[in-house]
């Protein structure tokens, strides 16, 4: 299972996504987005037809449930009057209005989870919390507040998005895991934008976070084009984001650190008596 998140309306980190889906032997169906289709960049529309003409499952993403309603604003969760929030009315306008309403109708229609079986393991995929959307969950997150969403969800793992950054972290049994965005890098400093594998191996799961190079300099000229924000413009091509609201504490500390990870082995583990169900994805109602 290929994951990624936050496409944000960034056309050429998707394409080339999908392309590497292509060269690595992943249909669509074996992709999930955890969200958040249009936002930042540039070409809302086109990001959301390829989608969609691919069949790719999308969880419903708080930008996309709120575009698709014609709600007034994103409802990132960001706090009123913060860089984040400010920068964030421009985006969001040009997306609403660059979008059709097809595209729109689409989003509404979205599943607000996905759920799938891996070697035993039940996984939810979710946008940002099983219960709430918006919710920023990050590796400092404390590991309690992660655990209790899991059990909340009566999964093995969540998999989830709306952070921006991408991390694993095992907590006893129980797995969080959010892949980062291909429409905006992670915040290190680089280009690189992320996504993620899941893949059966043996006795456990296989976990990669991968980094994903692309035209990020073709992706930022055409959001200056567009009159969208250059903070969001310049970070495709310096990997720094333009304002560090959201980040707690250790993650404001590794602004500008190179990210760097080693595969992951879970284990499978299915609970006595269950016997595991095939590993196609299924969603949930919206």
């Amino acid at each position: 299972m290929l994951v990624f998140g936050g496409p944000y309306g960034n056309r050429e980190a998707t394409e080339t996504l999908i392309e590497e889906a292509e060269r690595r032997g992943v249909p669509p169906a074996r992709m999930i987005c955890t969200g958040d289709v249009a936002a930042y960049c540039a070409d809302p529309q086109a990001v959301a037809d390829l989608l969609r003409r691919l069949g790719v499952p999308v969880v419903r993403g708080n930008c996309d449930e709120a575009l698709g309603l014609g709600a007034e604003s994103c409802d990132c969760g960001f706090a009123e009057g913060t860089a984040c929030d400010l920068l964030a009315r421009r985006w969001y306008a040009y997306s609403a209005a660059a979008l059709d309403a097809a595209a729109k109708a689409w989003m509404r229609a979205l599943p607000n989870a996905i759920r799938f079986e891996m070697a035993g393991r039940r996984l939810h995929v979710a946008h940002g919390t099983p219960s709430r959307a918006n919710a920023f969950v990050f590796a400092s997150t404390p590991a309690a507040e992660k655990e209790a969403e899991v059990a909340r969800a009566d999964a093995d793992a969540v998999i989830a998005g709306h952070a921006g950054i991408p991390f694993t972290q095992v907590l006893g049994s129980r797995l969080w895991h959010n892949a980062g965005a291909i429409g905006m890098p992670a915040n290190d400093g680089t280009p690189r934008v992320w996504f993620s594998f899941f893949v059966p191996e043996g006795g456990h799961i296989r976990i990669e976070h991968r980094a994903l190079g692309y035209d990020h300099t073709g992706a930022a000229a055409k959001m200056r084009a567009a009159g969208l924000s250059e903070g969001y413009a310049a970070a495709l091509e310096s990997g720094l984001w333009p304002s560090l609201d959201v980040l707690p504490p250790a993650e404001r500390a590794g602004q500008g650190q190179a990210l760097a990870f080693a595969p992951l082995l879970w284990p499978a583990a299915p609970e006595p008596g269950r016997a595991p169900r095939p590993n196609a994805p299924a969603a949930s109602a919206p």
